[in-house]
Order: structure tokens, then C-alpha cells, then sequence
């Protein structure tokens, strides 16, 4: 069942990644699937309990995209297989010289 999962996801990712080509403006256009789109040579730095350090890709990506698409990333919606906080090292782990982004708590709708 997850193949299928890990399937339907890259299909997801593919479409978003077509409609994002067109955004102008900011390279994520501030959107949380921009950025995780751009952001993909990241996951493997994010998953949960990895050991694995961010590579050139990822930095590149990170250093090219800037903070605002990464506060976008770790406060959009879950995103199965990644660990926020993993994510919010990442300047940190490129030796990127950005802010730390305020954590947007999910309110609760009634």
C-alpha cells in the first residue's frame, strides 16, 4: 500500500510542480505546495530521526528559495514523513544566515 501512496504523491508533486513554472513573483509563490515542490532535495534531510545531512542540491534550493518558502513549508499542513523541526535546522545545517520562522499553532474550527 505505501508504493501506492509513494506513487500517487510523485503524481501530485509532478502536476503541482508544472503549475508552479508559472508563478512569477517569488520563486515559491508563497504557496505550502510551491514550496514543498521546490523544496523536494530536501526530504531526505527532513524525514524523521535521519542521520542524513542536507546535500548541495538541498542548500542550493534552500539558499535560492529563502526563508519565506521555508516558514511556508513548516507551517502549512502535515506532510507525512517529515519532521518540522528537522526542517526548521535546515539554514542552520547550510549555513544559511536566516531568521528562525515562528511556528503557526493550528487553530482548532468549531
Amino acid at each position: 500500500m505505501e508504493k501506492k501512496e509513494a506513487a500517487v504523491v510523485v503524481v501530485v508533486v509532478v502536476v503541482l510542480g508544472v503549475m508552479v513554472q508559472g508563478t512569477a513573483g517569488f520563486p515559491c509563490g508563497s504557496t505550502f505546495f510551491s514550496a514543498l515542490v521546490q523544496l523536494i532535495p530536501c526530504r531526505a534531510s527532513v524525514a524523521p530521526f535521519s542521520p542524513i545531512p542536507p546535500n548541495d542540491a538541498c542548500c542550493t534550493a534552500l539558499r535560492v528559495l529563502g526563508q519565506p518558502c521555508l516558514c511556508v513549508l513548516v507551517n502549512g499542513p502535515p506532510i507525512s514523513g517529515v519532521d518540522r523541526s528537522m526542517a526548521m535546522q535546515l539554514p542552520e545545517k547550510c549555513n544559511v544566515n536566516f531568521g528562525p520562522c515562528e511556528l503557526v499553532k493550528e487553530q482548532v474550527r468549531t
